[in-house]
């Protein structure tokens, strides 16, 4: 049976190295927010982001059901960092008749901020496309980030294992 597995999980979490090898295992489609954010907006991609980003995600979700109705499986790479978002997420599978699988990648604040550190010298080197976090973004990041309780996700994923 096709599944439909988002990821949720703060940035530099390693979801998206998760959700590859998940993809790859399955197998199923892989989606990714900033992979397409990255290559239609640039890495300075100012105010216009989070516009993208929620239209890209109801993309994604939408695809996903089509696909999942055609037996593939899909894995979609997102952050989902609001418990309002998690449950707009299950409301609009629910609604559609549709399943979806949320997996929460953990991770520790110490190897959080490490992550992060090695993605803001990777880009600057350029030896990887992402966006730079900087201060601002993780302040901004930090006020709203809601970590899921075990009953809103389906699997709670130890980043230090994928």
């Amino acid at each position: 049976m096709a599944r439909i597995i988002i990821t949720c999980g703060k940035l530099c979490s390693g979801k998206t190295t998760y959700s590859k090898r998940l993809a790859g295992e399955l197998p199923a489609v892989h989606f990714s927010v900033d992979e397409l954010t990255l290559l239609l907006l640039g890495p300075y991609p100012g105010d216009v982001l989070d516009e993208y980003v929620e239209k890209l995600e109801a993309y994604f979700f939408e695809k996903s059901i089509e696909l999942a109705k055609s037996g593939i499986s899909s894995v979609i790479d997102i952050g989902l960092w609001t418990k309002a978002e998690r449950e707009a997420v299950r409301k609009f599978y629910r609604d559609r008749g549709a399943d979806c699988e949320l997996h929460y990648i953990k991770v520790s604040d110490g190897e959080w901020r490490r992550r992060i550190d090695k993605r803001n010298r990777d880009v600057e080197a350029g030896f990887t496309q992402a966006y730079y976090v900087d201060e601002n973004l993780l302040k901004k990041f930090e006020s709203f980030f809601e970590e899921p309780s075990p009953e809103e996700v389906d699997e709670i994923v130890d980043s230090t294992e994928t």
